[in-house]
């Protein structure tokens, strides 16, 4: 079962999650520091007010209108600290979790993006999109403004109890009583909102996992007119996100209806004692009013900390799975002490006794005890029936993937002790299913190397014979080629691949069925380029087509993982075997016109 499966996933045990934010915060301590003065000085200001009140109050027919004015003077005054203080709190948090969820977006995709593939075949990647979005909007609402809330609300609990104590320590006894039957739902019901919340979000991920598959393959769902299907899926899966949303609100309205009532209870009964010392003479009404104030300070601040606590076990369960993220382990890693690669690279490639199953068949042996030399400069051509391992030759070559045992080299120096991009940069590919980004056609070509100049870009896409249906496209290089180049055909996506491949200009070419969907001419004119640019460069070619591979230096038979033969096309097809007998099917009664 896949990571994406929310009945996998272990619940959020604790708030403490949230301490694995620590190392995002802690850059911006200054900021951090001059936020929690703003909200130490606003905590304050509002434990100061009462005092005020009660001297108005307890000397309100004695006092002289100068001193009056004075009074509510000062208490203008700290009305206007409260205001500036509770702006800069505001102002200051904010910006912090901006920052901090920012810099954790950037860290958690900068971690899924250097990834291998096996993680993506345990994830979707909608989910991870979801982690990205949700469960950071989560944490930001947290850091911006909960957690602020959440410690002036303690504050003002700490400073109002010690004050009431202060005030009257017969009604705050009283008061204290209460405590433990307010403390008892939030801990039982607490622990059941995190597992709540904790569902809810692995849910949403889940939703748009699918939505994301789904969407991904509009087209394909329509031809087969699996529409229905798709929304039934699409539905189930938001229906169930709805009944663990429903549940934990649910969960959370009870909690805080809970120690909302018992609190308010409890405020009432200890003020109807108060009121009664007032009437026989044993406490001031001054006394009385502040101790009312802050009692009812002391209740909101309780009260709100319990809807902020559901809040943080929220940002917890979040929090939790975007550190699995970060912290998710990968097969495939770049050594500590990296090798360098020799200058200049020459692109020798050796495969030594190379065995391989995908991780997700580990039974199924994609290739088995494959020995082989490619020299320099070498042209070869990979081809059997489909399930070889033609495909997986290339991956573990560009370390994908590594093999379970023996070892791939690169000029010598195993791939595996070397970083992977620094091989990688030497590596030019063009895949079998070619990939447009959202960009325009000189970006998309420029994506092969980042700093060539726009006649460098021209010149690759006339080389891959894709000049000229770009310049007739609506703004010539600068059109946008739409989410996965919905804009162009088959073939037109293969040449700007191609030309991608051509502006790398790297000493070692990968061409996996790279002409496949390029009509006669195209393929002809593109298969001239291919054979000028693999003239001084190590070339891989993996093709289906015989014809396309009959120029290549050596040819490789592969049949259920395994080396079947090798040598040129004439030496293979006088050989016999599984090479000849494609030959006869392809040149006979298949592509004849490739003879």
């Amino acid at each position: 079962m896949s990571q994406s499966d929310p009945k996998t996933r272990p619940t959020s045990k604790r708030i403490k999650a949230l301490g694995a934010l620590w190392p995002f915060i802690l850059p911006y301590r200054g900021l951090l520091a001059a936020a929690v003065v703003a909200l130490v000085l606003t905590a304050s200001v509002s434990l100061v007010l009462p005092l005020a009140v009660r001297r108005v109050v307890d000397s309100f027919g004695n006092q002289t209108a100068q001193l009056l004015n004075q009074y509510f003077a000062a208490a203008l005054l700290l009305a206007a600290l409260l205001a500036v203080g509770t702006a800069l709190r505001y102002a200051l948090v904010t910006r912090l979790g901006e920052r901090v969820v920012t810099d954790l977006r950037k860290a958690v995709f900068a971690q899924v993006l250097s990834k291998s593939p096996q993680f993506f075949e345990n994830i979707m990647t909608g989910e991870v999109l979801s982690r990205l979005t949700t469960d950071t909007t989560l944490i930001l609402s947290v850091i911006g403004s909960s957690a602020s809330i959440a410690l002036r609300n303690f504050l003002i609990f700490l400073g109002g109890m010690a004050l009431m104590l202060w005030t009257s320590a017969k009604l705050t006894a009283l008061v204290l009583l209460i405590v433990p039957a307010v403390i008892v739902p939030i801990i039982v019901l607490g622990r059941k909102l995190r597992r709540l919340s904790r569902a809810n979000q692995d849910w949403i991920a889940a939703s748009s996992g699918t939505a994301s598959e789904l969407l991904g393959a509009v087209q394909i769902v329509q031809a087969f007119t699996h529409q229905a299907l798709s929304r039934r899926d699409f539905d189930g899966v938001s229906e169930k996100s709805y009944v663990a949303a429903k549940t934990r609100i649910t969960t959370r309205a009870l909690m805080t209806m809970i120690v909302i009532f018992l609190v308010f209870a409890g405020v009432v009964g200890v003020l109807w004692i108060g009121a009664t010392d007032v009437r026989l003479g044993v406490m001031s009404t001054g006394a009385l009013v502040q101790f009312v104030i802050y009692s009812v300070m002391v209740a909101g601040s309780v009260a709100a900390l319990s809807e902020i606590w559901g809040e943080l076990q929220r940002a917890a369960g979040a929090t939790e799975r975007l550190i699995e993220l970060l912290q998710a382990e990968d097969t495939v890693n770049d050594p500590a002490q990296p090798v360098a690669l020799p200058t200049p690279v020459r692109g020798a490639i050796a495969f030594q006794g190379v065995h391989f199953s995908y991780p997700s068949r580990p039974d199924t042996s994609a290739l088995h005890d494959v020995n082989l030399d490619i020299r320099p400069g070498e042209t070869v051509a990979f081809v059997g029936p489909s399930g070889a391992g033609k495909t997986t030759i290339i991956q573990l070559l560009q370390r994908f993937y590594d093999p379970s045992q023996g070892q791939i080299t690169l000029d010598g120096v195993p791939l595996h002790a070397m970083a992977r991009d620094d091989f990688r940069r030497h590596m030019a590919l063009v895949p079998q299913d070619p990939v447009i980004f959202a960009q325009s056609a000189r970006e998309n070509i420029r994506f092969g190397r980042p700093d060539a100049t726009d006649a460098e870009v021209e010149a690759a896409s006339i080389a891959a014979a894709a000049h000229d249906f770009i310049t007739e496209l609506p703004n010539g290089y600068d059109s946008f080629l739409g989410e996965r180049g919905v804009m162009l055909s088959g073939g037109q996506k293969q040449r700007i691949a191609i030309a991608r491949a051509i502006l790398r200009d790297a000493p070692v070419l990968l061409l996996d069925e790279a002409t496949s969907a390029l009509d006669a001419q195209s393929e002809r004119l593109v298969q001239r380029a291919v054979d000028q640019l693999s003239e001084d460069r190590t070339t891989l070619v993996i093709a289906h087509r015989l014809a396309t591979v009959k120029k290549a230096d050596r040819i490789v038979v592969l049949d259920k993982g395994q080396i079947a033969a090798q040598g040129t096309h004439d030496e293979l097809v006088a050989e016999g075997g599984l090479y000849a007998r494609l030959a006869k099917l392809q040149f006979t009664d298949g592509d004849s016109g490739a003879q």
